[in-house]
């Protein structure tokens, strides 16, 4: 018999299929769309197939992540924390701050040595600490989310960044690029003000060496470089599998 655990968030949803051993099955990476209740049920059967099991097959079902509600076939749910900071210890187990940064929502979590949660915070401002905020910024500079996060890396000077939402930040990146900053200059400047405010929200927690970055701006190069210039200290993503898939992983391992 095996277990599911999905995390249906506002961009992605994302299942882990896992057996009695802890041992990872399968998992799918799928688009929300605008009806979460389907796109999670397919999502389900596709992990489902690509384990080779069938449904009957999975004895329990939980549920996390900002649309869980969307999954009425999940036996039972777990808050994201608990599920992110689950996960983290499986893929990571020296991590003991988990800093996450999804399509919506920023929070950090400190871990103690058995990998249970001991203090965690959350984000208190709109998207603009998350990745929201980057899809947009991507959109006007018009690059791709590969190259938005190598831009960072080739900047040769950092320039501050003031906006503090999406709307404020359009204009200010309008009127860098009529002013001709570079777009290397201004792609760093936009990763350095989402550290600065992601690092807000970690510190006030204990910020223990071993940070894992999870969740979908973890694939951001640019983002990781920047956080690990905010936070003085070496940043982590998951080895073997994608960062975004950490609290389904979670969701799993409440499963059994």
């Amino acid at each position: 018999m095996a277990v599911a655990g999905i995390d249906v968030g506002t961009k992605l949803t994302k299942v882990v299929i896992m057996d009695e051993d802890k041992n990872i099955l399968a998992y799918v990476i799928e688009r929300t769309g605008t009806d979460h209740k389907k796109s999670s049920q397919e999502a389900l059967d596709k992990a489902v197939e690509k384990a080779g099991l069938k449904r009957e097959d999975i004895r329990k079902i939980i549920a996390t992540g900002f649309g869980k509600i969307s999954a009425p076939f999940a036996d039972d749910e777990v808050t994201q924390v608990i599920a992110a900071g689950r996960g983290a210890y499986y893929v990571k187990p020296t991590a003991r701050t988990v800093i996450e940064v999804g399509a919506e929502e920023s929070r950090a979590i400190q871990l103690d040595d058995s990998g249970n949660v001991k203090d965690f915070s959350l984000a208190d401002k709109c998207a603009a600490g998350a990745g929201s905020f980057v899809d947009a910024m991507i959109r006007y500079l018009e690059v791709t989310p590969d190259e938005f996060g190598q831009l960072a890396l080739q900047a040769t000077r950092a320039i501050p960044m003031n906006a503090q939402c999406v709307v404020f930040a359009e204009s200010e990146v309008v009127s860098l690029l009529h002013s001709n900053v570079p777009k290397a200059e201004i792609s760093r400047a936009i990763h350095d003000a989402i550290a600065d405010r992601v690092a807000a929200i970690a510190r006030r927690i204990e910020i223990k060496d071993n940070v894992l970055l999870i969740g979908g701006l973890a694939n951001d190069i640019g983002f990781i470089d920047a956080m690990k210039r905010e936070l003085g200290k070496d940043v982590h993503v998951p080895d073997n599998y994608p960062p975004e898939l950490v609290p389904a992983i979670g969701a799993a391992l409440s499963a059994l």
